[in-house]
């Protein structure tokens, strides 16, 4: 099979709790359901992106925590695991990379190290998309090293839309200093429920507010417990339960994000 263009996509958040792993799993697996080749990246160390795929890391197997600690020895092409789901493959995450960053603190190219394992990977997915720890950590300076795209789950929170800025300071740095090819392709409203004010105020607000309107996609991503459900049982939702909102949700903002380029 011949190169791609991948597009390699940072899903990044520094807040918890706003739905970015859960993120990572449905849109890949929208993706895949629209005939995109998919690799999913999990470099948090919670590894709920792992977990949500139904993959049991067992001992040997090679997960990004291999890779970043010693890409020469570890080829991001080892690692991939394949799901149960044709077209969409994983990356594994490992409870080990809760302590990688002191070890590499001191490493000469410490921001590259994720980049330098999965180079063997680029042009052969259509889309790499990399699940991030809920901080700004150096594994998340990694990720932002390595992608070109970074998408915001952003909950229909206060909280979460006044944290924003300080990701976008974050991803500006980043882009002035490491990867000038790093830019935002959008922000995903999440647990929007129409039927409380809140969230539909933070959706107006995120809707007008100059410097994200223009970057909102129109697909938001309800509270729908089939979500939940879905995770549970290591399953995405638009292969668990394919007429529910959430499945539904996760097709729309595919379908959006194809026609972002």
């Amino acid at each position: 099979m011949g190169l791609v263009k991948t597009r390699n996509i940072a899903i990044a958040n520094e807040k918890g709790g706003v739905g970015k792993s859960t993120t990572v799993i449905n849109l890949g697996a929208a993706l895949s359901r629209r005939e995109k080749s998919v690799l999913i990246v999990d470099t948090d160390p919670q590894a709920n992106a792992t977990k949500g795929l139904g993959v049991d890391v067992e001992d040997g197997m090679i997960t990004v925590c291999d890779i970043i600690n010693d890409p020469e020895s570890n080829s991001g092409h080892d690692a991939i695991v394949q799901t149960a789901w044709k077209g969409l493959d994983l990356i594994p995450s490992h409870v080990d990379l809760a302590g990688i960053e002191i070890e590499l603190v001191e490493e000469e190219g410490r921001e590259n190290k994720l980049k330098e394992g999965l180079e063997d990977i680029v042009g052969k997915y259509d889309f790499i998309l990399i699940d991030t720890p809920p901080s700004l950590s150096l594994l998340t300076v990694n990720v932002f090293t390595f992608a070109k795209e970074v998408l915001v789950p952003c909950q229909t929170h206060p909280y979460a839309y006044e944290a924003l800025a300080e990701l976008f300071d974050t991803i500006d740095a980043v882009n002035e200093e490491i990867n000038p090819d790093l830019n935002v392709t959008g922000i995903i409203p999440t647990f929007f429920d129409k039927r409380t004010k809140i969230s539909n105020k933070i959706l107006s607000a995120l809707k007008t507010d100059e410097r994200y309107k223009k970057l909102i996609f129109n697909t938001a991503i309800r509270v729908n417990t089939t979500i939940a459900e879905s995770t549970g049982v290591g399953k995405p939702v638009v292969f668990y339960k394919k007429s529910s909102y959430g499945a539904c949700d996760y097709i729309d903002l595919a379908d959006e994000l194809l026609n972002r380029k």
